[in-house]
């Protein structure tokens, strides 16, 4: 398993990556982070209790990278921690914008991809 870091103003973020769960997710982050694409955007959706989700390129929700990524579930549940891909109705429609579970949320599972855990 890899790792990965946010930095934000509050502090970094280290995240560690499930390549053997996910790694069409894993290696599209991974190299989206290393291109500066996620480099001063925000979390443009926090629900308390929930979930926080970034990764837009607008800040809006709506905008993404060019590349989107199949699905790939596991049996990796959505509880505090995770991290897992946000996407449109379509479950191969993950791109860019992600979340991280603020509390359990397990009954997301087997509808998003997990690919990391927040450590």
């Amino acid at each position: 398993m890899g790792t990965l870091k946010l930095k934000l103003e509050t502090g970094d973020v280290t995240i560690e990556t499930f390549e053997d769960k996910a790694p069409k997710h894993v290696a599209q982050i991974t190299k989206l982070a290393e291109d500066g694409f996620y480099d001063g955007l925000i979390f443009h959706r926090v629900i308390d209790g929930f979930m926080a989700q970034g990764g837009c390129p607008d800040g809006t929700g709506m905008g993404g990278a060019s590349e989107q990524i199949p699905a790939e579930f596991s049996d990796e549940p959505h509880v505090e921690g995770i991290c897992s891909m946000a996407r449109a109705q379509d479950p191969n429609s993950a791109s860019s914008q992600f979340f991280i579970c603020l509390d359990d949320a397990t009954f997301l599972d087997n509808q998003y991809t997990v690919w990391g855990r927040v450590t």
